[in-house]
């Protein structure tokens, strides 16, 4: 008797990526690793309500994901959301990708940060239906946070994904291109290299 295929794997990681760096690609690498996915979607942000900050374009942060994630070959990176007029939001991005991919199992990437605020976001409790959601475990590298722990009434919704602790944040690698620091391993030297042929970040 022929076995069941199981059904394809899709995770979705969405974020400014302004600039995509070491930390992202850590977490799409153990994703991949730790979930066995047949594709990830890096899913650059659109028009970013909730962010103070004006974001760079997309076509910028679109070519450095792509420059970034280059090496992974089940990484696809998705501009659906840059496409989309007004506010974008996450639950409208998994209604698509279940429509159009039906059977699929559908995971969502994220930081504890964004785990502990899922409750505020858009028709929150569609996304826990619609995808689980897998909390990037690097422990508090700072230690003045406990681990996240998932609602329990939500238990079976939420895993954790075990990742290196990658202590880095695109505000400071954009404070650090500012001040016209180096930026080693920080990002990877294609992305380093477009940031500086296209004058990006040059003022915090």
């Amino acid at each position: 008797m022929a076995t069941q295929p199981r059904a394809r794997r899709i995770a979705v990681f969405g974020g400014a990526f302004d600039p995509p760096h070491a930390a992202h690609v850590a977490l799409v690498r153990a994703a991949l690793q730790e979930l066995q996915l047949d594709e990830l979607r890096i899913i650059p942000t659109g028009h970013a309500w909730h962010k103070a900050r004006p974001l760079s374009p997309p076509q910028h942060r679109l070519a450095m994901a792509r420059l970034a994630f280059a090496d992974l070959p089940q990484v696809v990176v998705d501009a659906r959301e840059t496409e989309r007029a007004g506010p974008s939001y996450t639950v409208d991005t998994l209604r698509e990708l279940k429509k159009e991919w039906p059977d699929a199992e559908l995971f969502l990437l994220m930081g504890e940060d964004q785990a502990r605020a899922l409750p505020t976001w858009h028709a929150w409790q569609e996304i826990l239906q619609t995808a689980i959601i897998c909390v990037a475990d690097r422990g508090d590298w700072k230690g003045n946070k406990p681990r996240f722990c998932a609602p329990k009434r939500y238990e079976s919704r939420f895993r954790h994904l075990p990742m290196p602790a990658v202590p880095l944040s695109a505000t400071e690698i954009r404070a650090r291109i500012a001040a016209r620091q180096a930026l080693g391993p920080l990002v990877f030297e294609p992305v380093a290299r477009y940031i500086e042929d296209h004058h990006l970040y040059q003022t915090a």
